[in-house]
Formats: structure tokens, sequence, C-alpha cells
């Protein structure tokens, strides 16, 4: 990739819309024009047009990955509880519903985590390990009579989503709901799932109030028909740190739905682009495949960014790289900026599948907000090109990348792909 610095760094805005309709080349260009200008800029927020939002005071931009790695591992004064996954202010009982426990600070955030954590031990996602195989094929199993079809809808978005119900023990019927919900949750700033006479704040809820119902029918069903599922494991309240209340519950799966569907799904996408548009490594990766593997996953992650940025709120007066920033500032983490950073990254913007070492923040940063679900998302990834390289390993990309309009999610929404048509189940 060739950047291209074609805004000044008074022009930059990374509140609006219009930046984020750029290019790649041009969004890269204005991360590297802050990095290396004006590392830590204060922004606008802009004018909201939904009664009871007033404009937000402006926040501070972390472009560098050491501060955001500073800011990440001190939650002591960058805190979460006041809403981590928006820039902008908002209710406090609607940011603790669509982020859980990533808008909470300790002990509240520890005692979630805790309990989570009972899905997503080493010996757990081991066992998961087949079962991700298995969803892995059925997908290309799916398509690989057609020859052609769309990456993302019909590749890279269903298997994050499959294994994720089976996780929690949602049947399939289901999962086109929650894919539709999950997909309307993160698209609030794109035209194609909100009309512009729609008010987002209302379409999230509903959004959410779906998906919150799905929970509390199953949280009913469980304690009285316990299954070997997380949902069940979620609800055992003879447990360390009890149980969820349905509340929780419902909040932690629209969480997983949003953080382990749509980033893994983007990451497999993006990656699958970058493999394209880069065939030497791609032949490099086919030619070794196991060999690559871990490396390669990691580089997938750090070039597609799948988050761009998550926001901190200071407890206190402090100082960050010599800026003084005050208590109650909003700091916003802009983890795509981090991810290229030519202090820590040779060549940052060389897709580099066997890049070592590889620090990057596509997982969030150091403490204890980094992401739970890092390892079975890499196992996702790795089992999916397992299976593009084995069974359709002259896929290509035939068009351009219809991307999301948003500045949280590196998203893609359709991506047309083409393929020599072979057997299900070969």
């Amino acid at each position: 990739m060739k950047i291209k610095k074609s805004l000044k760094v008074d022009e930059i805005d990374l509140c609006s819309l219009e930046f984020w309709e750029l290019s790649e080349e041009e969004r890269q260009g204005g991360f590297a024009t802050l990095r290396s200008e004006r590392p830590i800029p204060f922004m606008e927020e802009p004018d909201i047009p939904i009664e009871g939002f007033p404009r937000g005071p402006g926040y501070w931009s972390l472009t560098r990955h050491a501060d955001l790695q500073e800011a990440s591992r001190n939650p002591e004064v960058f805190s979460s509880a006041q809403g981590a996954t928006s820039i902008f202010d908002l209710p406090k009982e609607f940011s603790e519903f669509f982020g859980g426990m990533i808008n909470m600070d300790d002990p509240r955030h520890g005692r979630q985590r805790r309990i989570v954590s009972r899905g997503f031990t080493p010996s757990t996602l081991k066992k998961m390990e087949a079962g991700v195989a298995r969803r892995a094929a059925g997908v290309i199993d799916r398509v690989i009579e057609r020859g052609e079809c769309d990456f993302v809808g019909d590749i890279a978005a269903p298997l994050p989503l499959e294994i994720i119900c089976d996780m929690m023990g949602i049947p399939d019927s289901e999962s086109q709901m929650v894919f539709e919900q999950t997909n309307l949750i993160l698209g609030l700033g794109d035209p194609e799932f909100l009309a512009a006479t729609e008010n987002p704040q209302i379409a999230a809820l509903q959004a959410g109030a779906a998906l919150g119902t799905l929970m509390g029918e199953m949280a009913a069903d469980r304690r009285k028909n316990p299954r070997a599922d997380l949902t069940t494991a979620l609800l055992q309240s003879d447990l360390e740190d009890g149980a969820m209340s349905d509340n929780e519950l419902a909040s932690f799966f629209v969480l997983l739905v949003v953080a382990g569907n749509e980033t893994t799904r983007n990451a497999i996408s993006l990656g699958m682009k970058a493999l394209c548009d880069y065939p030497d490594e791609r032949r490099r990766w086919a030619a070794d495949f196991d060999g690559l593997a871990d490396s390669a996953i990691e580089e997938i992650i750090r070039w597609a960014s799948p988050v761009m940025h998550m926001r901190r709120t200071c407890t206190r007066d402090t100082t960050l790289s010599g800026q003084a920033l005050r208590e109650g500032d909003k700091v916003v983490l802009w983890y795509a900026s981090a991810n290229r950073d030519e202090a820590v990254f040779d060549e940052p913007y060389r897709f580099d599948l066997g890049r070592s070492p590889n620090e990057h923040v596509g997982f969030g940063g150091p403490g204890p907000h980094y992401c739970l679900g890092a390892n079975l998302a890499r196992r996702e990834i790795r089992m999916m090109f397992q299976e593009i390289f084995r069974r359709l390993p002259d896929l290509e990309i035939t068009g351009p990348p219809d991307r999301l309009r948003s500045n949280f999610i590196n998203g893609i929404k359709r991506m047309p792909c083409a393929f020599t048509p072979g057997r299900p189940g070969a």
C-alpha cells in the first residue's frame, strides 16, 4: 500500500464521516500526518440531530502505539465506565447494555469477565476445534458448486456467527435474525441499515430488544433444562462470582455477537482482500500453510484492525507524552493508527505474513480489556483460510468491496468473488 497524504493536519476530522469515505490510502495518510505532526490532537464533536443528545465537549485522539499502550494498561486513570464503545456520551443504561463489560471498570468488570471466562478456558477452546473445522467446511460446501458468491455474506460472515450460536446453544433457525440485528447495531452510521428519517437510538434499542428477548427465552429454558453450552455456564449460581442476571446475560450476548461476530468476519474479509492484492504473500502461505499460519493470522489482524477505536475518560488530571489531560477529558484510542505506527512496525504499509515481531493492538491494548475471545478468533480465521486454500485455491476478488460507512468498525458489507467450482464434501 502506498499512502496518500491529501489532507493537511488541520483538515483531519476523525468524527467526520467524509473522512471515513476516503480511500484507505488517504485515511492512512491522514493518520500518518497526525502521528508525525500532531500525535494527540483535540477533535471537536459534531452536532447530533437527536433530541436529548447535546453536542459533546470534544476529545483527545491517541494515534501513536506507545500512547495507546500506556492508556490501555492504566485503567485507574483512563476509565471505561463512562463509555468505551462510543465517542459520544450515551445514557449509562444504553452504554452498558450495548457494550456490556467493555463499558465497565473493576470491580464490576472483573466479576463479569471471570464469569464469561468459564466459556473461554484453553480446554474449552480445544474441545471446540472440531466444531470450528466442521462449520468452516460447511460454509465452503454451501458455495463450492456455484463458482462465485459474495465473499462476505456467503463465506466470512457465517462462520463466526455459527460458532457463537453453537457456543450459546442457539438454534440455527435464529441465526439470520441475530445476523440482521447485529448489522443494524453496528451500521447506524450507514444509510443502508438506517434511513435518514430513523432515530438511531430507537433503532438500536429495538435491535437490542430483539436479541435480549431471545436470550431471555434461552435463560428460562436453561434454568429448567441445563445443557453443555455457554448460556448454561453463565447461569450457574453455585460457581465463584455467581450467575449472570437476565439483563447481564442479554447485554453479554449483544457484546458477543458484535465483538465476536463482526470483528472476525471483517478480519477474514479484509484478509482475503489482502491475499488477492498481494499474490506473492498468498503463494508464500500456500506453500507452507501450517508453518506460516500463526504469524499470518497476526498480520491479517494488524492489517485489518477490525475495531478502529475505543474510548476512555480521564479520572484525574494527568499527562501523556507531554500533553496535559484534565479530569473528565475524553480520550480515543485509534487502533487503526497504532497498527501502522512507523516507530513500532518496519514498513508498516507492507503486508508481510511472516512479520515478527508483530505487537499489533488488533485485539485491544494491554490491560484488563484485552479481547477475551482473541484465541477463538485466531482459531476461526485459521480454519476458514485452511478450507479456502484447500478447496477454493484460485478464489479471486472480482470487484471493489462495498465498505461500511463507520469510524468504529472497519467493515465490508459485500465483496464479489469467483473460483473454480468443486464438489461439496470433497
